[in-house]
């Protein structure tokens, strides 16, 4: 055992494939490119909004502070049967849409496929060049910059992997989902563009990352946090569209480069709960609980996701739920898996895509309207 005084050995860094560092160098061309028109946009956020910090203090606040979260639902069943925190535990490592035949949003992973035609555009053709692997593709996630517990992307799933800081440096950044073909992307180093468009939604709109707030509220929270600030879970931002993607490219070891888990109240006591527990102790990250989201089968919203949804939501209560509980992540996830093992079961709703991007949806209406368990 190692003794009390000795530090921990600091894990080694991620050796990059060609196509990785190419994507990396296309990204960070396109920022510095686009930097300068960058930097005005920002000078004249804060002159409107009476900020006096010059922007490269916000951009280093970025660097120090920001957090790399990845959402996933861990009991989604992959393409060869097993579920996500199964495989998790199995190879140690998060792998991308491209390796598991799964998405939390658009299946669209394969060669020729929209996403393979998004990362052309975004990083320059270097993932199309040949004798890139399906595990060199780029692992998505999002910039956790306000530190919400239910992570940046929520809306991709109830659980999130927390990075160390250092995975930052292998990491390319958009303002938006990748899919709408974003304008504004850039790197931790050169992050004006990111920035620059994420003062524009929040001057625009007055939504900062999922939350109201405004260009004053988003620089003060970013300048006054601390590198060290422990976790302490807030307000959930329910982040469905409003967020930072990230792209993090390279191997993602949950040894190496993982922080903490945080992992969404209605899977404690089960399986999949159990899994995620161990999973941490073994590669030696914390593991937190954030309030989660849930909702009374009866106030499933009929407008936000449409009419299909409540319907469902009665269905998915009737079959799957325990007594007295309410609709929850857990709940979703194990209709989910009926769903793809029992097709003939759901047979009368339609395809089973339709009634898996149904069940997503409804994740959704928790997202946006739930409340904490209890």
């Amino acid at each position: 055992m190692r003794p009390a005084t000795e530090p921990a050995a600091v894990p080694a860094a991620q050796a990059l494939t060609p196509a990785q560092h190419a994507a990396l160098a296309h990204v960070r061309a396109t920022a510095l490119r686009d930097r300068p028109a960058a930097l005005a946009a920002i000078a004249r956020a804060f002159a409107g909004s009476g900020v006096t910090h010059r922007p490269e203090r916000l951009i280093a606040a970025v660097g120090r502070h920001g957090r790399l979260t990845l959402n996933f639902h861990p009991d989604r069943l992959l393409a060869d049967g097993r579920t996500v925190v199964d495989a998790l535990a199995a190879e140690g490592v998060y792998r991308s849409q491209f390796e598991t035949g799964i998405s939390n949003g658009g299946l669209t992973a394969f060669p020729g496929g929209d996403r393979d035609r998004w990362e052309k555009v975004l990083f320059g053709g270097a993932y199309q060049t040949p004798g890139v692997r399906p595990g060199d593709r780029p692992k998505y996630g999002g910039l956790n910059l306000l530190d919400h517990p239910d992570g940046a992307c929520p809306r991709f799933g109830s659980c999130h992997l927390r990075l160390r800081p250092q995975v930052l440096a292998r990491a390319t950044f958009c303002f938006g989902d990748s899919h709408l073909g974003p304008r504004d992307t850039g790197t931790v180093d050169v992050f004006e563009p990111v920035l620059a468009a994420l003062l524009a939604a929040t001057d625009g709109t007055g939504v900062s990352l999922g939350v109201p707030g405004d260009v004053v509220a988003l620089a003060r929270t970013l300048l006054r946090r601390r590198a060290d600030t422990v976790w302490a879970p807030g307000a959930a931002g329910r982040a469905l569209d409003d967020y930072i993607e990230a792209q993090v490219h390279g191997e993602l070891s949950l040894a190496r480069d993982v922080e903490a888990m945080v992992v969404d109240p209605s899977f404690r006591g089960t399986g999949s709960g159990a899994t995620l527990v161990a999973l941490a102790r073994r590669h030696g990250f914390a593991l937190r609980w954030h309030a989660g989201f849930t909702l009374p089968v009866d106030r499933i919203d009929a407008e936000f996701r449409g009419p299909d949804i409540p319907p469902l939501a009665a269905r998915v209560h009737a079959e799957f739920a325990r007594p007295g509980e309410p609709v929850d992540a857990a709940l979703i996830g194990r209709a989910a898996v009926s769903v793809v093992t029992e097709p003939s079961r759901w047979a009368d709703r339609g395809p089973t895509a339709v009634t898996l991007q149904h069940l997503k949806q409804l994740w959704h209406v928790l997202v946006r309207f739930g409340a904490p368990h209890a």
